[in-house]
């Protein structure tokens, strides 16, 4: 088997998750570039798009940030803000809208931390806030979640609910008035994939990473997950790593 790291295994297994003709809302850093991925190994016909505007982006060079130029280059339109919201909320799009989305903490049913810990009003730390994260976890069609798997982050009952997921199980969503047919679709972190149970909504394991046990990933989820159905991820080709390493990020900006 070849050689990888971490970050590249990351990677690799978020673009499966991409599926040909998905229309891909993208933030910077390893999203981005599992999305130039996705496009050059199994979704050709996906599109990408930006917050600021560019819609279907070439991206014949990996951007370093959503504002960096090159996000521009070759797109179909370069729109506003209100234009990747609009495609954001597939109003003509279908059910082919993926957000990928990153938070400091995540609970059971795939709900979203990225504004405080703590207190909200006292808090220890204090991060960004939503920004657009709110708008993507509610009406994209499958977000797609990178986060570290540590306890802290993986916990029982967020300190602030900034990104609503599958809210608290069945039926949460409708409650709330979102659609039930939106939804956190996988957690991709350093260790795992997780996914979430049809009936109950709640997160279950669905494949470790070679080198990594059942066992390890719930000693380090803060909250009960059913492992029992869980399988060893298939680590990358050598052909996804020759374009991961050659065509999507060969200066190792991000990866490297």
């Amino acid at each position: 088997m070849p050689d990888y790291t971490l970050k590249e295994l990351m990677t690799i297994v978020a673009a499966r998750e991409i599926k040909d003709g998905d229309i891909v809302f993208c933030g910077t850093g390893i999203s981005m570039v599992a999305s130039m991925a996705a496009k050059h190994i199994s979704a050709p016909n996906s599109v990408i798009f930006f917050e600021t505007g560019a819609i279907d982006s070439r991206l014949e060079e990996v951007p370093m940030a959503v504002a960096d130029p090159r996000v521009m280059y070759g797109t179909s339109v370069n729109g506003s803000l209100a234009d990747a919201f609009a495609t954001m909320q597939n109003r003509f799009t279908g059910k082919r809208v993926v957000g990928v989305m990153g938070a400091a903490q995540i609970d059971p049913y795939g709900n979203l931390n990225s504004t405080v810990i703590g207190d909200y009003w006292q808090p220890k730390v204090r991060f960004s806030g939503s920004g657009g994260a709110c708008d993507v976890a509610s009406f994209v069609n499958r977000t797609i979640i990178f986060m570290q798997h540590e306890k802290r982050k993986f916990v029982e009952t967020l300190d602030y609910m900034t990104s609503p997921g599958w809210v608290d199980g069945p039926g949460g969503r409708a409650e709330v008035g979102l659609s039930e047919d939106s939804g956190p679709a996988s957690v991709i972190t350093n260790m795992a994939v997780m996914r979430f149970n049809k009936e109950t909504k709640r997160m279950y394991l669905e494949g470790y990473y070679p080198g990594v046990t059942p066992e390890k990933v719930a000693e380090n989820t803060g909250f009960e997950v059913d492992v029992s159905r869980a399988a060893e991820v298939a680590p990358p080709t050598v052909e996804e790593l020759k374009i991961l390493r050659e065509k999507c990020d060969p200066q190792g900006l991000i990866l490297g």
